[in-house]
């Protein structure tokens, strides 16, 4: 017998018949994204910001993702695949331009941004040197939020998409190297790395950034001989701790690289210049006094390669020869080996679009993510970067200023 009403709600409670506070799941704000794809329309540009796996992992989340017919075909992704992924396909570039977000690898055109939307925002890289004017007052005319992805910057400071770029570019320039060095190109028939009891090619390397960086790793993994130039001490010191073993290093000194150069198979072209043109370090008499049929790679070459003998080529005619040297000269080495390099952007985007989500949209984002916030270039239609500002003699505010002010 319960004898008092205190004893009774002490009973009830422990059997579980007293009325509790209900405890519901607090749920983070979430926006649903309504992000487009089209099909780059730039010269043999076979590059896809979002592979089906990731596209799956965004349509799970609760996103929306339209994209062209046939955009991922250059990168051998199918329309099926984006379709099984929770895709939707759609056939005309006009009908993807009604997205919120438009996410492509190439700046868009001037008629392709004839079709954009007021106010849509804008993920893309930006060739600022090759940009008309009339580009960024087009999309300022329109409110547009434009972002650079090649300026997106991850929690330590690194540019992740430039890298991950530069990575595919040095490994790949010495895969390059070996297959005209081959017979079936033409070459003078050398095995890039020798073999037992031959001795091994000889790899200079001019500069000691990501690019070559990565194409001493894989020119050591042929077997062959490295020899690498750079003018920072930085860069030399830091590569061969990277690599982990001792490396013919050398500052840039004429004599020592003229005689570099003419002992080697292949020369890499792998210099980074910080503002404006590649410095010109090859001269056209150094190359002249080169090996008959060996190769330079100018990986340089989109800012307007280090070797005085250079000119740009293409995927479909991509060497030319001078003084029976064959230069190999496209801009964009990545588009060759389009599928990984699909991946390697994939895996940068997707995680950003899945914070855009979490976030509530792409303004509260970029209040968030001080990296990604250092790519805007273009904020509802307001110039944000200085170095465009300066280039094109155009006014522009700061961007955090102008996040403040909205």
């Amino acid at each position: 017998m319960v004898s008092s009403k205190e004893d009774f709600q002490l009973l009830a409670k422990s059997i579980g018949l007293m009325t509790q506070e209900e405890r519901l799941e607090v749920n983070k704000k979430k926006g649903a994204l309504y992000i487009g794809i089209p099909k780059e329309t730039s010269f043999q540009e076979n590059r896809i910001t979002l592979v089906p796996d990731a596209v799956a992992l965004l349509v799970n989340n609760g996103h929306q993702v339209m994209i062209e017919s046939n955009a991922g075909k250059a990168a051998n992704f199918q329309d099926k695949d984006y379709s099984e992924a929770g895709a939707q396909i759609v056939y005309t570039p006009e009908e993807v331009y009604k997205s919120d977000i438009i996410l492509k690898v190439a700046p868009p055109s001037m008629d392709e941004i004839e079709l954009m939307q007021p106010r849509q925002t804008l993920i893309s890289s930006i060739q600022i040197t090759v940009q008309p004017e009339d580009f960024l007052k087009r999309l300022s005319a329109k409110k547009i939020s434009a972002i650079a992805f090649d300026y997106i910057r991850d929690k330590i400071g690194i540019y992740p998409i430039v890298r991950a770029m530069s990575e595919i570019a040095g490994g790949t320039s010495i895969l390059i190297a070996a297959e005209y060095l081959s017979n079936v190109n033409d070459g003078n028939g050398t095995m890039l790395g020798g073999t037992t009891g031959v001795s091994p090619t000889e790899v200079v390397i001019l500069g000691a950034g990501t690019v070559g960086e990565y194409a001493a790793r894989a020119a050591f993994g042929l077997g062959a001989s490295v020899k690498v130039f750079d003018n920072s001490l930085y860069k030399l010191r830091r590569l061969q701790n990277n690599l982990g073993i001792r490396v013919f290093t050398s500052i840039i000194q004429p004599k020592v690289l003229r005689k570099a150069l003419s002992a080697a198979d292949v020369v890499v072209g792998a210099i980074l210049a910080t503002e404006g043109r590649t410095p010109c370090v090859v001269t056209e008499e150094m190359v002249s006094e080169m090996k008959f049929g060996a190769i330079i790679i100018d990986v340089s070459i989109d800012q307007g390669g280090c070797f005085e003998t250079s000119r740009i080529t293409n995927h479909e005619q991509p060497v030319f020869k001078k003084y029976s040297v064959v230069h190999y000269c496209v801009p964009n080495i990545a588009s060759r080996v389009s599928r990984t390099a699909s991946y390697a952007l994939s895996n940068i985007f997707t995680p950003i679009l899945l914070n855009v989500g979490e976030a509530g949209g792409i303004e509260n984002m970029l209040r968030q993510d001080q990296g990604v916030r250092n790519g805007v270039y273009m904020y509802k239609g307001i110039l944000t970067n200085k170095y465009l500002g300066n280039y094109f003699h155009l006014p522009y505010k700061d961007i955090d200023l102008l996040m403040a002010a909205f």
